[in-house]
């Protein structure tokens, strides 16, 4: 096959103890799936399970012990960090079964969903699709690969993040509000998942602005953690 224009780089993640990579598909993000993050954002109600996407092009990978530099985009003047249990699917399915959940996921990382927060809202309130606030270039950070088969599927494990070495985020898995078994067999109700698609599973309270020179890590229990600079 000839092609008319050249053909773009599919990123890919490193993997814990390998020198093998895992290419990514499809980024799938679910929203307020902690309570304590629909709670700084207003909401009070109930709200179904919901997610949104990001382009593939989107991701950039984290390699272990290393700076990851992120630019800040254009057009905002209020971009957020949000730490998220990343999911990586390893198995194609559709209308997965809760209980067989786990039989299709890879592994797990650390991820970021990071947000023009100023965009994302103006988005809401002229009630427009939220791509212009969350399908952002450099805004899916995403760490090394820990695969399912050496730590299993943990449902609880410390999530945190530090801006310039001060703790914002600071909570556990075990607050999901739909656990990863839910949120697959939810997603595969919709899409049909394939190995490489890769799941942000929601972010919980503590979300805030960044800028141009600070220091973001994040980490998720005995995940590999990640370190981003912000550039401009």
């Amino acid at each position: 096959m000839k092609l008319a224009i050249p053909a773009w780089d599919i990123p890919t993640l490193p993997i814990v103890g390998s020198t093998e990579r895992i290419p990514v598909r499809r980024v799938f993000c679910m929203g307020l799936n902690y309570l304590d993050h629909k709670r700084e954002m207003g909401i009070t109600g109930d709200v179904p399970p919901f997610v949104f996407t990001k382009a593939v092009n989107h991701v950039v990978p984290c390699e272990a012990n290393e700076t990851t530099a992120i630019r800040y985009p254009s057009k905002t003047g209020d971009y957020q960090w949000e730490c998220e249990y990343t999911v990586v699917i390893g198995k194609r399915g559709a209308n997965i079964a809760v209980e067989r959940a786990n039989d299709h996921i890879w592994g797990y990382a650390v991820g970021l969903d990071m947000t023009r927060r100023d965009l994302q809202l103006w988005a809401k309130n002229a009630s427009l699709p939220w791509e212009i606030g969350k399908d952002v270039e450099q805004s899916a950070p995403v760490g090394p690969i820990t695969p399912a088969s050496k730590m299993g599927h943990p449902t609880s494990g410390a999530l945190w993040l530090k801006a310039n070495g001060a703790v914002k985020q600071k909570s556990d898995i075990n607050q999901l509000i739909l656990p990863v078994t839910g949120i697959i067999a939810f997603l595969s109700e919709y899409y049909t998942l394939e190995p490489g698609d890769i799941i942000l599973t929601g972010t919980p309270a503590g979300i805030g602005p960044t800028k141009v020179g600070d220091i973001i890590e994040a980490g998720v229990g005995e995940l590999t953690p990640i370190k981003l600079r912000v550039t401009s």
